[in-house]
Formats: structure tokens, C-alpha cells, sequence
């Protein structure tokens, strides 16, 4: 059987299995390329900037952010430790600035509020500011790799799949990986076999060696495993296709243990989300009403009416961000 007759096999079947995911039209995949590389362009040019202009001073900073090299790593930013906390800092001043200014002016000359209160409001308004932009650097590439993790981790029985179906058909292991990456889905394991034909093609690199650079940068331990066998079955000269398919048996099986899984613990945050924001604030809601209407203090110095506000803007649409988050952070894809 022929390589394309496989792979049109192989479209076929993801088609099939994938129907959540629509390929793409040439037009729609150019207008994307170019939006992408416009993006990257703008990204580099800021890190560029803010890189100059911290030059090494950053260096004070470095041993803070040491941790961070690894996750840069593995996120695919394309963007070393220097420029990324030359960034950190760069938009943490700013950021500072522009809320401290921003919250004395709107208490100060708005709301009328003493100027040393405004003051004082407005720098504690751009520490919060400032820490909570640091937090956010600093936890954003781990959220990255954490993605692309999971995203391989699910992928893991297709690509098990299709490799098996390629070595059983005579494929050659850059080929199999080259076709791999031609296959028109969003898909992370597409970005990792683009990447391994980008080390064999234009690096130079053997088989071998780009597979053990990638399983070296992955985030994922379930491809590590499943690259680092490929390796030993070739080095060994063993049998690529029985490897694979055991592999991908492995790989259907724990997929199913973890939607199990995660359907028990579906069931656990449901019963959690109706109790803290579909019941409780509806009895904390009748009790402010109630409260208001009998003209009571609340609680402490805040008025009911205020607490209702508080609680409708901000404490509700606030838990429900945080149960998205959860869920988004734990759900299979």
C-alpha cells in the first residue's frame, strides 16, 4: 500500500473520530499564518524592546525567576530567561504606575476623598497591581505546558494509531513522522512532529538524535515514554509495529479510566457549584432583602444594600470564573 493511499486512509479515520475538529481551507490556513506571524512579529519587538531598555539590570532579578527557564522551555514561547523577566519587570512598572495614577485620580478628584487617603489607596492599589502582573508571568508558561501537556496526553491513541498503521505499510521513521506533521488538524502532536522535521531537515539532525530533543522538551511524560521506546525499538531493531500498537492499546485504555474519573469528579463539583453559588447566595440574597426591608444595620458597617451588590457583581461572577477555570484545568479534551 501506497504512502498516500495510507494517509488518505489515515484523514479518513481522523476525520471520523475527530468531528469537533474541521479541517481547514487553504485561504483560511493563509489568513491564519499571516495573522500568527503579524502577532509573533508585534511579540518580538516588544520583548526586543523591553529587553534594551532593562539591558542588566535584570540581573538583580535572575536568581528569582531561575525556576521559570524550564517552564519557558516547555511552553514553546521561543523566548529565553533574560528577555521574558526583562518583560516581567517592563510591564509590572507599568502597570504599577498606571494603576496607582488611575486610582488616586477617580478617588482624589472624582469621589473628593483626602488627598492623603487617595494616596495611600493608590499605592496599595498598584502593589496589589504589581504583584498580581508578576503572578501572572510567572505563572503562565507552566499554564502553557500544562495545555500542551494534556493536549498530547489525549492525543496519545491516535498518534500511536497512526504511526502503527505507517510501519506496518514499510514506512520509514522520518517519513512517518514528515506525514504526521502534513495532516491538516489542530492538533498538538502536529506541532511536535513539525518540530522533529524541522531538527532532521534543517538541522541535520538523525532520527535518533531529533527524538531524543524531543522527548527532552515535552511537558508530557506519556509521550517522553512512548518517543524513548520508539528510540529503543529502533535501536534494537525490534518490531516498530507491535510496539506501536500496544502502545496505542494503552493509551484507549487509560483514556477510559480517566473519563471515569472525571466523571465522578464532574458529579463532586456540580454538587459543590449548586451549594456555593446557586443555593447559598439565594438564601444570603432573601436574607439581605429581608433585612433591608425591616431596615437593618447588615453586617457590621455595610449597608444590605450594598452587600446585595456586592454579592450579584462580583462574588457570584467571580466563583463562577473560578469554577470554569477548575473545570477547564481537569477536564479531558
Amino acid at each position: 500500500m501506497s504512502i498516500s493511499r495510507v494517509r488518505k486512509l489515515l484523514n479518513k479515520m481522523l476525520q471520523s473520530t475527530l468531528n469537533k475538529v474541521r479541517p481547514r481551507t487553504p485561504m483560511v490556513m493563509k489568513d491564519n499564518i499571516e495573522s500568527t506571524t503579524k502577532a509573533e512579529g508585534t511579540s518580538r519587538k516588544t520583548r526586543f524592546f523591553a529587553y534594551r531598555l532593562m539591558g542588566e539590570r535584570i540581573n538583580l532579578f535572575l536568581p528569582l525567576f531561575e525556576d521559570l527557564e524550564t517552564g519557558l522551555h516547555r511552553s514553546r514561547l521561543r523566548i529565553t530567561l533574560k528577555p521574558y523577566v526583562s518583560l516581567v519587570i517592563l510591564t509590572s512598572l507599568f502597570v504599577t504606575s498606571a494603576a496607582t495614577i488611575l486610582v488616586f485620580a477617580i478617588l482624589h478628584f472624582i469621589l473628593q476623598l483626602q488627598f492623603f487617603s487617595s494616596l495611600l489607596f493608590g499605592v496599595g492599589s498598584g502593589l496589589v497591581t504589581s504583584v498580581s502582573t508578576v503572578i501572572c508571568f510567572y505563572v503562565y508558561p507552566y499554564y502553557r505546558a500544562d495545555k500542551i501537556k494534556r493536549d498530547l496526553n489525549d492525543s496519545m491513541s491516535f498518534t500511536a494509531s497512526y504511526l502503527a498503521i505507517l510501519a506496518g505499510s514499510g514506512v520509514s521513521p522520518d517519513v512517518m513522522f514528515r506525514s504526521l506533521s502534513k495532516i491538516p488538524q489542530r492538533l498538538a502532536i502536529i506541532d511536535e512532529s513539525r518540530t522533529i522535521v524541522r531538527d532532521i531537515e534543517l538541522f541535520g539532525a538523525d532520527i535518533i538524535t531529533a527524538l531524543e530533543h524531543a522527548s527532552e522538551r515535552t511537558p508530557s511524560e506519556r509521550f517522553k515514554e512512548l518517543l524513548e521506546g520508539f528510540i529503543a525499538t529502533i535501536r534494537s531493531g525490534g518490531n516498530l509495529k507491535s510496539y506501536l500498537m500496544i502502545r496505542s492499546r494503552q493509551s484507549i485504555k487509560s483514556k477510559r479510566i480517566a473519563l471515569r474519573k472525571f466523571s465522578d469528579t464532574l458529579g463532586i463539583l456540580s454538587e459543590f457549584y449548586v451549594t456555593l453559588l446557586i443555593a447559598g447566595p439565594l438564601i444570603f440574597v432573601v436574607m439581605l432583602v429581608v433585612m433591608a426591608m425591616l431596615g437593618g444595620g447588615g453586617l457590621g458597617l455595610m449597608d444590605p444594600t450594598l452587600l446585595l451588590m456586592l454579592l450579584t457583581y462580583i462574588v457570584i461572577p467571580i466563583g463562577s470564573v473560578i469554577f470554569i477555570i477548575i473545570l477547564d484545568a481537569i477536564s479531558p479534551r
